[in-house]
C-alpha cells in the first residue's frame, strides 16, 4: 500500500517536510516512490502538485492528516495563515470528549 506522508529534512530547531509518496511500511525518512512538494512550518510556506496527488490518489494511495489539509488548502488556492493551528490537534482531552457524550 502506498501512502502521501511527509519526509523530515532541515536542521535542528530548523524543520522542514517534504511531501512524499511512499510504501506505508518505509520509515518516516527512507525510501521514497516520488516528492510531490514541500512545508515548511516555521515560514508558513508550503506547495504541493496537486495533479500529482489526484493521481497516486485515484492509484489507491492514502494521505495523512497533515499532507491532507495541504492539498486542501493547494487546491483551494489559499495558503497555510501563519499563526493559525491546523483544525486537528495530534493531542485530545478523551476525558472532556467522553464527559460532553454522556451530557
Amino acid at each position: 500500500m502506498v501512502r502521501i506522508r511527509l519526509k523530515k529534512t532541515g536542521g535542528k530547531n530548523w524543520i522542514s517536510f517534504r511531501v512524499v509518496v511512499c510504501d506505508i511500511r518505509s520509515s518516516r525518512d527512507g525510501y521514497m516512490v516520488e516528492e510531490l512538494g514541500f512545508y515548511d512550518p516555521r515560514q508558513s510556506n508550503e506547495k504541493i502538485d496537486v495533479e500529482r496527488v489526484e493521481y497516486w490518489i485515484s492509484k489507491g494511495a492514502q494521505m495523512s492528516e497533515t499532507v491532507a489539509d495541504i492539498y486542501k488548502r493547494a487546491k483551494e488556492g489559499k495558503s497555510k495563515v501563519r499563526g493559525v493551528a491546523d483544525p486537528y490537534t495530534k493531542k485530545k482531552n478523551f476525558k472532556a470528549d467522553k464527559e460532553a457524550a454522556e451530557a
